[in-house]
Protein backbone atom coordinates (compact mmCIF):
# COMPACT_ATOMS: atom_id res chain seq x y z
CA UNK A 1 0.00 0.00 0.00
CA UNK A 2 1.52 3.15 -1.40
CA UNK A 3 0.44 6.48 0.65
CA UNK A 4 2.18 9.83 -1.16
CA UNK A 5 2.93 12.29 0.86
CA UNK A 6 -0.24 15.10 1.73
CA UNK A 7 -0.20 18.76 1.50
CA UNK A 8 -1.22 20.92 4.52
CA UNK A 9 -4.57 22.33 4.87
CA UNK A 10 -3.60 25.32 7.06
CA UNK A 11 -6.62 27.83 8.98
CA UNK A 12 -7.57 30.40 6.35
CA UNK A 13 -9.61 27.43 4.64
CA UNK A 14 -12.50 26.47 6.95
CA UNK A 15 -13.58 23.35 7.87
CA UNK A 16 -16.42 23.32 6.48
CA UNK A 17 -14.59 23.52 2.66
CA UNK A 18 -11.70 21.25 3.94
CA UNK A 19 -14.83 18.70 4.38
CA UNK A 20 -16.30 19.42 1.29
CA UNK A 21 -12.64 18.56 -0.33
CA UNK A 22 -12.38 15.21 0.55
CA UNK A 23 -16.37 14.86 -0.50
CA UNK A 24 -14.59 15.94 -3.78
CA UNK A 25 -10.87 14.09 -3.18
CA UNK A 26 -9.46 16.33 -5.56
CA UNK A 27 -5.88 14.85 -5.33
CA UNK A 28 -2.58 14.69 -3.20
CA UNK A 29 -2.70 11.12 -2.76
CA UNK A 30 -3.04 7.19 -3.54
CA UNK A 31 -3.67 4.51 -1.58
CA UNK A 32 -3.81 2.07 -4.17
CA UNK A 33 -0.99 1.24 -5.86
CA UNK A 34 0.39 2.75 -9.44
CA UNK A 35 1.58 6.36 -10.06
CA UNK A 36 -0.32 8.71 -7.42
CA UNK A 37 -1.96 12.35 -8.88
CA UNK A 38 -0.09 15.47 -8.67
CA UNK A 39 -0.21 17.26 -5.76
CA UNK A 40 -2.10 20.24 -5.30
CA UNK A 41 -1.61 23.48 -3.29
CA UNK A 42 -4.52 24.33 -1.19
CA UNK A 43 -5.71 27.92 -1.22
CA UNK A 44 -7.75 29.98 0.98
CA UNK A 45 -11.49 29.73 0.32
CA UNK A 46 -14.57 31.91 1.17
CA UNK A 47 -15.56 31.90 4.42
CA UNK A 48 -18.66 29.19 4.79
CA UNK A 49 -19.93 30.92 7.90
CA UNK A 50 -20.40 33.89 9.31
CA UNK A 51 -21.64 35.75 12.29
CA UNK A 52 -24.47 33.37 14.19
CA UNK A 53 -28.28 33.91 12.72
CA UNK A 54 -29.43 32.69 16.18
CA UNK A 55 -31.39 35.71 17.89
CA UNK A 56 -29.31 37.66 20.36
CA UNK A 57 -29.49 36.59 23.43
CA UNK A 58 -32.11 33.19 23.02
CA UNK A 59 -31.12 30.49 25.07
CA UNK A 60 -34.26 28.41 24.31
CA UNK A 61 -35.05 27.87 28.33
CA UNK A 62 -31.40 26.54 28.89
CA UNK A 63 -30.44 26.49 32.24
CA UNK A 64 -25.80 26.11 33.04
CA UNK A 65 -23.37 26.48 30.94
CA UNK A 66 -21.86 29.64 28.61
CA UNK A 67 -22.74 29.57 25.10
CA UNK A 68 -20.60 30.47 23.03
CA UNK A 69 -22.09 32.97 19.91
CA UNK A 70 -20.32 32.82 16.73
CA UNK A 71 -18.66 29.38 17.32
CA UNK A 72 -19.28 26.99 14.91
CA UNK A 73 -18.84 22.62 15.86
CA UNK A 74 -19.06 19.45 14.22
CA UNK A 75 -19.01 21.14 10.25
CA UNK A 76 -20.16 17.91 7.58
CA UNK A 77 -19.99 18.39 3.78
CA UNK A 78 -22.34 16.21 1.38
CA UNK A 79 -21.35 16.74 -2.40
CA UNK A 80 -24.20 16.08 -4.75
CA UNK A 81 -23.23 12.96 -6.56
CA UNK A 82 -24.75 14.27 -9.61
CA UNK A 83 -23.39 17.92 -9.80
CA UNK A 84 -20.09 18.40 -8.67
CA UNK A 85 -20.49 22.22 -8.13
CA UNK A 86 -23.24 21.52 -5.66
CA UNK A 87 -22.17 20.96 -1.75
CA UNK A 88 -24.19 21.61 1.23
CA UNK A 89 -22.91 21.32 4.35
CA UNK A 90 -24.20 21.50 8.31
CA UNK A 91 -22.56 22.61 11.55
CA UNK A 92 -23.80 23.83 15.13
CA UNK A 93 -24.08 26.72 15.54
CA UNK A 94 -23.21 28.68 19.20
CA UNK A 95 -22.05 25.36 20.99
CA UNK A 96 -22.82 25.87 24.70
CA UNK A 97 -20.17 24.50 26.94
CA UNK A 98 -21.58 21.53 28.63
CA UNK A 99 -23.22 20.37 25.46
CA UNK A 100 -25.72 20.79 22.37
CA UNK A 101 -25.38 24.35 20.44
CA UNK A 102 -28.38 27.16 20.20
CA UNK A 103 -29.30 25.84 16.75
CA UNK A 104 -28.12 23.71 13.64
CA UNK A 105 -27.20 25.47 10.51
CA UNK A 106 -26.65 24.07 6.90
CA UNK A 107 -25.29 26.30 4.08
CA UNK A 108 -25.22 25.12 0.56
CA UNK A 109 -23.13 25.86 -2.75
CA UNK A 110 -24.26 25.45 -6.27
CA UNK A 111 -20.57 26.82 -7.94
CA UNK A 112 -18.44 24.42 -6.28
CA UNK A 113 -17.76 26.60 -3.21
CA UNK A 114 -17.48 29.87 -3.96
CA UNK A 115 -20.49 30.97 -2.79
CA UNK A 116 -22.89 30.23 0.00
CA UNK A 117 -26.66 30.46 1.49
CA UNK A 118 -26.99 29.92 5.04
CA UNK A 119 -30.64 28.47 6.68
CA UNK A 120 -31.64 28.24 10.03
CA UNK A 121 -32.91 25.15 11.14
CA UNK A 122 -36.10 24.63 13.42
CA UNK A 123 -35.22 22.04 15.22
CA UNK A 124 -34.60 23.72 18.35
CA UNK A 125 -36.32 26.87 19.74
CA UNK A 126 -33.25 29.13 19.08
CA UNK A 127 -33.15 28.09 15.29
CA UNK A 128 -36.61 29.74 15.34
CA UNK A 129 -38.76 26.21 16.39
CA UNK A 130 -42.46 27.62 17.73
CA UNK A 131 -43.92 26.07 20.86
CA UNK A 132 -45.89 22.60 20.40
CA UNK A 133 -43.92 22.49 16.97
CA UNK A 134 -41.55 19.33 16.35
CA UNK A 135 -38.85 21.21 16.49
CA UNK A 136 -39.43 22.45 20.20
CA UNK A 137 -36.27 21.89 22.14
CA UNK A 138 -33.76 23.92 24.37
CA UNK A 139 -30.70 22.59 22.67
CA UNK A 140 -29.82 20.39 19.29
CA UNK A 141 -26.36 19.00 18.36
CA UNK A 142 -24.92 16.39 15.82
CA UNK A 143 -25.66 17.66 12.57
CA UNK A 144 -25.60 15.37 9.48
CA UNK A 145 -26.10 15.98 6.23
CA UNK A 146 -26.78 13.78 2.63
CA UNK A 147 -27.25 14.48 -0.84
CA UNK A 148 -29.49 11.65 -2.91
CA UNK A 149 -29.31 10.91 -6.27
CA UNK A 150 -32.09 12.89 -7.09
CA UNK A 151 -30.58 15.81 -5.91
CA UNK A 152 -32.34 15.97 -2.76
CA UNK A 153 -31.29 17.06 0.60
CA UNK A 154 -31.33 15.55 4.17
CA UNK A 155 -30.00 16.89 7.79
CA UNK A 156 -30.68 15.23 10.77
CA UNK A 157 -30.32 16.19 14.43
CA UNK A 158 -30.30 15.35 17.82
CA UNK A 159 -32.48 17.71 19.77
CA UNK A 160 -33.02 17.56 23.51
CA UNK A 161 -34.01 18.95 26.76
CA UNK A 162 -32.07 18.80 29.97
CA UNK A 163 -29.07 17.05 30.72
CA UNK A 164 -29.23 13.36 29.55
CA UNK A 165 -30.89 10.94 32.69
CA UNK A 166 -32.23 13.91 34.35
CA UNK A 167 -35.47 14.12 35.71
CA UNK A 168 -37.78 15.76 32.61
CA UNK A 169 -34.89 15.72 29.78
CA UNK A 170 -36.29 14.77 26.66
CA UNK A 171 -34.14 13.90 23.75
CA UNK A 172 -34.95 12.84 20.21
CA UNK A 173 -34.00 12.52 16.38
CA UNK A 174 -35.14 14.73 13.64
CA UNK A 175 -35.09 14.82 10.07
CA UNK A 176 -35.98 17.65 7.20
CA UNK A 177 -35.54 17.08 3.49
CA UNK A 178 -35.00 19.80 1.33
CA UNK A 179 -35.86 19.68 -2.79
CA UNK A 180 -34.81 22.76 -4.43
CA UNK A 181 -30.92 21.61 -3.33
CA UNK A 182 -30.99 23.68 0.26
CA UNK A 183 -32.21 26.56 -0.14
CA UNK A 184 -35.52 25.52 2.14
CA UNK A 185 -36.66 22.70 4.61
CA UNK A 186 -39.44 20.90 5.73
CA UNK A 187 -40.64 20.99 8.72
CA UNK A 188 -38.24 18.55 10.92
CA UNK A 189 -39.90 14.56 11.54
CA UNK A 190 -39.28 13.62 14.37
CA UNK A 191 -37.67 9.65 14.46
CA UNK A 192 -37.52 9.47 17.91
CA UNK A 193 -38.72 10.85 21.31
CA UNK A 194 -37.67 9.73 24.63
CA UNK A 195 -38.24 10.82 28.31
CA UNK A 196 -35.35 10.69 30.60
CA UNK A 197 -35.43 6.34 30.78
CA UNK A 198 -33.21 6.96 27.91
CA UNK A 199 -30.60 9.36 25.74
CA UNK A 200 -30.28 9.18 21.86
CA UNK A 201 -26.78 9.96 20.52
CA UNK A 202 -24.36 10.38 17.80
CA UNK A 203 -26.79 10.39 15.08
CA UNK A 204 -25.65 10.15 11.21
CA UNK A 205 -28.14 9.84 7.93
CA UNK A 206 -27.52 8.12 4.70
CA UNK A 207 -29.26 8.46 1.38
CA UNK A 208 -29.18 5.28 -0.90
CA UNK A 209 -27.03 6.30 -3.87
CA UNK A 210 -28.38 2.96 -5.50
CA UNK A 211 -32.13 3.82 -5.02
CA UNK A 212 -33.99 7.18 -4.29
CA UNK A 213 -36.65 5.52 -2.60
CA UNK A 214 -34.30 4.83 0.55
CA UNK A 215 -33.24 6.89 3.19
CA UNK A 216 -31.51 5.50 6.21
CA UNK A 217 -30.37 7.22 10.04
CA UNK A 218 -28.81 5.38 12.49
CA UNK A 219 -28.14 6.01 16.33
CA UNK A 220 -26.99 4.98 19.75
CA UNK A 221 -29.58 4.89 22.36
CA UNK A 222 -28.76 5.00 25.53
CA UNK A 223 -30.72 3.13 28.59
CA UNK A 224 -30.22 3.87 32.02
CA UNK A 225 -29.17 -0.12 32.56
CA UNK A 226 -25.88 1.17 30.86
CA UNK A 227 -26.90 -0.32 27.43
CA UNK A 228 -26.75 1.36 24.13
CA UNK A 229 -27.89 -0.38 21.17
CA UNK A 230 -28.12 0.57 17.73
CA UNK A 231 -31.38 1.84 16.36
CA UNK A 232 -32.63 2.86 12.56
CA UNK A 233 -35.44 4.66 11.26
CA UNK A 234 -35.91 4.12 7.69
CA UNK A 235 -37.50 6.38 4.44
CA UNK A 236 -39.19 4.25 1.80
CA UNK A 237 -40.32 7.14 -0.18
CA UNK A 238 -37.40 9.55 -0.45
CA UNK A 239 -37.81 11.25 2.66
CA UNK A 240 -41.54 12.10 2.60
CA UNK A 241 -41.62 10.05 5.34
CA UNK A 242 -40.60 8.25 7.71
CA UNK A 243 -40.85 4.47 9.10
CA UNK A 244 -41.11 3.89 13.11
CA UNK A 245 -37.40 3.39 14.62
CA UNK A 246 -35.96 0.16 16.06
CA UNK A 247 -33.36 -1.74 16.93
CA UNK A 248 -31.09 -3.27 14.44
CA UNK A 249 -28.25 -4.49 17.26
CA UNK A 250 -27.96 -5.31 20.36
CA UNK A 251 -24.42 -5.35 21.59
CA UNK A 252 -23.45 -8.67 24.02
CA UNK A 253 -21.05 -7.72 27.08
CA UNK A 254 -17.61 -10.30 27.56
CA UNK A 255 -18.88 -10.31 31.23
CA UNK A 256 -21.98 -11.43 32.79
CA UNK A 257 -22.27 -8.64 35.07
CA UNK A 258 -21.06 -5.77 32.93
CA UNK A 259 -20.95 -1.86 33.94
CA UNK A 260 -22.15 -1.08 30.80
CA UNK A 261 -21.68 -1.57 26.75
CA UNK A 262 -22.38 0.36 24.13
CA UNK A 263 -22.05 1.52 20.08
CA UNK A 264 -21.12 4.50 19.07
CA UNK A 265 -20.28 6.65 15.99
CA UNK A 266 -23.10 4.92 13.78
CA UNK A 267 -22.60 5.27 10.07
CA UNK A 268 -23.97 3.27 7.20
CA UNK A 269 -22.61 3.97 3.82
CA UNK A 270 -24.24 1.83 0.48
CA UNK A 271 -21.90 -0.20 -1.62
CA UNK A 272 -22.29 1.32 -5.16
CA UNK A 273 -20.95 -0.94 -7.51
CA UNK A 274 -19.87 -4.72 -7.80
CA UNK A 275 -21.45 -7.69 -6.72
CA UNK A 276 -22.45 -6.63 -3.91
CA UNK A 277 -23.98 -3.36 -5.57
CA UNK A 278 -26.67 -2.11 -2.50
CA UNK A 279 -25.43 -4.00 0.45
CA UNK A 280 -25.57 -2.05 3.96
CA UNK A 281 -22.73 -1.55 5.84
CA UNK A 282 -22.86 0.05 9.53
CA UNK A 283 -19.91 0.62 10.97
CA UNK A 284 -19.38 1.60 14.92
CA UNK A 285 -17.16 1.53 18.00
CA UNK A 286 -18.63 -0.81 20.57
CA UNK A 287 -17.69 -0.03 24.09
CA UNK A 288 -17.85 -2.69 26.30
CA UNK A 289 -17.09 -1.96 30.14
CA UNK A 290 -17.21 -5.05 32.60
CA UNK A 291 -16.50 -3.34 35.09
CA UNK A 292 -16.38 0.53 36.08
CA UNK A 293 -12.58 0.88 35.41
CA UNK A 294 -12.10 -1.53 32.80
CA UNK A 295 -13.11 -1.15 28.98
CA UNK A 296 -12.64 -2.89 25.38
CA UNK A 297 -13.35 -1.08 22.22
CA UNK A 298 -13.65 -2.91 19.02
CA UNK A 299 -14.52 -1.49 15.84
CA UNK A 300 -17.20 -3.63 14.14
CA UNK A 301 -19.46 -3.96 11.21
CA UNK A 302 -22.95 -5.28 10.47
CA UNK A 303 -24.52 -5.71 6.89
CA UNK A 304 -28.07 -5.48 4.94
CA UNK A 305 -28.70 -7.03 2.04
CA UNK A 306 -32.29 -6.06 1.89
CA UNK A 307 -32.12 -1.96 2.58
CA UNK A 308 -32.07 -2.52 6.16
CA UNK A 309 -35.31 -4.75 6.71
CA UNK A 310 -32.47 -7.63 8.61
CA UNK A 311 -28.94 -6.78 9.35
CA UNK A 312 -26.19 -9.58 10.40
CA UNK A 313 -23.98 -10.63 13.20
CA UNK A 314 -21.19 -8.27 13.73
CA UNK A 315 -17.76 -8.59 11.95
CA UNK A 316 -14.54 -6.94 14.10
CA UNK A 317 -12.72 -4.86 11.87
CA UNK A 318 -10.31 -4.30 14.74
CA UNK A 319 -9.33 -3.34 18.22
CA UNK A 320 -10.11 0.04 19.21
CA UNK A 321 -6.84 1.12 21.31
CA UNK A 322 -7.07 4.78 20.84
CA UNK A 323 -6.05 7.35 23.83
CA UNK A 324 -7.35 10.50 22.64
CA UNK A 325 -5.50 13.75 21.80
CA UNK A 326 -3.90 16.63 24.27
CA UNK A 327 -2.73 20.24 23.27
CA UNK A 328 1.28 19.46 22.85
CA UNK A 329 2.01 23.05 24.32
CA UNK A 330 0.17 22.08 27.82
CA UNK A 331 -0.90 18.55 27.63
CA UNK A 332 -4.55 19.55 28.10
CA UNK A 333 -7.16 16.66 26.22
CA UNK A 334 -9.18 17.73 23.59
CA UNK A 335 -12.70 17.08 22.43
CA UNK A 336 -11.64 15.03 19.37
CA UNK A 337 -13.30 11.91 17.59
CA UNK A 338 -11.37 9.40 19.00
CA UNK A 339 -14.21 6.56 19.27
CA UNK A 340 -15.69 7.48 15.82
CA UNK A 341 -14.50 5.45 12.84
CA UNK A 342 -14.91 6.93 9.52
CA UNK A 343 -16.23 4.73 6.45
CA UNK A 344 -15.63 4.60 2.79
CA UNK A 345 -17.19 3.02 -0.31
CA UNK A 346 -15.43 2.21 -3.23
CA UNK A 347 -17.10 1.62 -6.91
CA UNK A 348 -15.79 -1.50 -7.29
CA UNK A 349 -17.25 -2.39 -3.60
CA UNK A 350 -14.18 -2.62 -1.60
CA UNK A 351 -14.36 -0.67 1.71
CA UNK A 352 -12.45 1.19 3.83
CA UNK A 353 -12.22 2.01 7.17
CA UNK A 354 -10.60 4.72 9.79
CA UNK A 355 -10.13 5.08 13.48
CA UNK A 356 -7.43 6.80 15.93
CA UNK A 357 -5.59 4.08 17.22
CA UNK A 358 -2.10 4.45 19.24
CA UNK A 359 -0.92 0.95 18.80
CA UNK A 360 2.28 2.18 16.75
CA UNK A 361 3.16 4.26 19.06
CA UNK A 362 2.86 2.12 21.74
CA UNK A 363 -0.16 3.78 23.49
CA UNK A 364 1.53 7.29 23.60
CA UNK A 365 -0.55 9.33 21.44
CA UNK A 366 -3.07 8.35 18.55
CA UNK A 367 -2.66 8.19 14.69
CA UNK A 368 -4.58 7.06 11.74
CA UNK A 369 -5.46 3.59 10.71
CA UNK A 370 -7.09 1.94 8.28
CA UNK A 371 -8.37 -0.89 7.11
CA UNK A 372 -9.41 -2.32 3.71
CA UNK A 373 -12.03 -5.35 2.77
CA UNK A 374 -12.52 -6.61 0.02
CA UNK A 375 -15.83 -9.20 0.28
CA UNK A 376 -18.19 -6.80 1.29
CA UNK A 377 -16.78 -6.26 4.87
CA UNK A 378 -16.75 -10.09 5.63
CA UNK A 379 -13.24 -9.94 6.55
CA UNK A 380 -10.74 -7.17 7.01
CA UNK A 381 -7.01 -6.44 6.72
CA UNK A 382 -5.04 -6.23 9.62
CA UNK A 383 -4.52 -2.09 10.62
CA UNK A 384 -1.87 0.23 8.96
CA UNK A 385 -0.48 3.45 9.88
CA UNK A 386 -1.43 6.23 7.15
CA UNK A 387 -0.40 9.62 8.95
CA UNK A 388 3.05 10.64 7.54
CA UNK A 389 4.01 12.30 11.27
CA UNK A 390 4.32 8.89 13.54
CA UNK A 391 5.66 12.00 16.04
CA UNK A 392 2.98 13.65 16.80
CA UNK A 393 -0.69 13.04 17.34
CA UNK A 394 -2.85 12.80 14.74
CA UNK A 395 -6.98 12.77 14.66
CA UNK A 396 -10.41 12.94 13.54
CA UNK A 397 -9.81 10.74 10.07
CA UNK A 398 -12.49 11.07 7.37
CA UNK A 399 -12.30 9.27 3.96
CA UNK A 400 -13.70 9.43 0.71
CA UNK A 401 -13.63 7.04 -2.44
CA UNK A 402 -13.37 8.80 -5.77
CA UNK A 403 -15.28 7.41 -8.43
CA UNK A 404 -11.95 6.56 -10.34
CA UNK A 405 -11.27 4.88 -7.11
CA UNK A 406 -8.86 6.43 -5.55
CA UNK A 407 -8.91 7.25 -1.48
CA UNK A 408 -9.00 10.51 0.43
CA UNK A 409 -7.80 10.36 3.91
CA UNK A 410 -8.60 14.06 5.72
CA UNK A 411 -7.20 14.44 9.05
CA UNK A 412 -5.46 16.69 11.41
CA UNK A 413 -2.34 17.33 13.58
CA UNK A 414 -0.41 19.93 15.86
CA UNK A 415 3.06 18.92 14.18
CA UNK A 416 3.21 22.73 12.95
CA UNK A 417 1.71 24.20 15.99
CA UNK A 418 4.63 26.35 17.64
CA UNK A 419 2.68 28.84 19.31
CA UNK A 420 3.08 29.93 22.45
CA UNK A 421 0.85 27.63 25.18
CA UNK A 422 -2.85 30.17 24.93
CA UNK A 423 -3.52 29.19 21.03
CA UNK A 424 -3.65 25.75 19.59
CA UNK A 425 -3.02 25.96 15.88
CA UNK A 426 -4.13 22.81 13.87
CA UNK A 427 -3.66 21.45 10.55
CA UNK A 428 -5.72 19.16 8.53
CA UNK A 429 -3.63 16.99 5.98
CA UNK A 430 -5.43 15.46 2.43
CA UNK A 431 -3.26 12.15 1.65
Amino acid sequence: MNITRGRPFFRPLTSALAAALVAACGGGGDAGGGTPPPAVTPTAGPRVSQITLVANGCTGGSVGGTVYSSAEVEPFVAADPADADHLVGAWQQDRWSNGGSRALVSAVSFDGGRRWERVLHPMSRCGGAAAGSSGDYERATDPWVDIGADGNVHVVSVSFNGGAFTPGSVSAVLASRSTDGGRSFSAPATLIRDDASFFNDKETLTADPTDTRFVYTVWDRLETSGQGPTMMARSINGGSSWQAAREIYRPVSSSLTPASIQTIGNRIVVIPGGASRGMLVNVFTEIDSPTATQSIATVRVIRSTNHGATWSAPVSVGDWLGVGTTAPQTGQAIRDGNILPAIAAAPNGDLWVAWQDARFSRGQHDGIVLSRSTDAGATWSAPVLVNHDPAVAAFTPTLHVRSDGVLGILHYDFRLDTAAADSLFAAAWLI
